[in-house]
């Protein structure tokens, strides 16, 4: 046991938000260098995929709790919408009150 100290951790939702490859790809490329900021346009053109495809998966893990919108600019009469890894958040894969609500897994009581 690390300190005492554990993780609460949704393995229900993570393992759904993270179940295609593209998405463990979209994190992947948004923990580079520390955390980086980038719109599903930004993502398609690094993984050369469509930008519908990388638009669906984003929102998907955005609804997961796993990436958050941080801003949102006007192109062209269309809002683009900027994403990160959440950086204040001790949860992985839940930010929403009700989950917070039910009995958390922890962790640490995997070890």
């Amino acid at each position: 046991m690390r300190n005492g100290s554990s993780v609460p951790v949704n393995w229900e939702r993570l393992a759904r938000a993270t179940a295609h490859p593209l998405r463990v790809s979209i994190l992947e490329i948004l923990g580079i260098d520390g955390g980086r900021v980038l719109s599903p346009s930004d993502l398609s053109r690094e993984l050369q995929i469509p930008l519908s495809n990388t638009n669906y998966h984003v929102t998907e893990l955005a609804k997961a709790g796993l990436i958050e919108l941080v801003r949102e600019r006007q192109v062209r009469g269309a809002t683009e919408h900027f994403y990160r890894l959440p950086i204040s958040e001790g949860r992985i894969g839940s930010t929403r009150r009700e989950d917070s609500e039910q009995e958390p897994q922890h962790a640490s009581a995997l070890a």
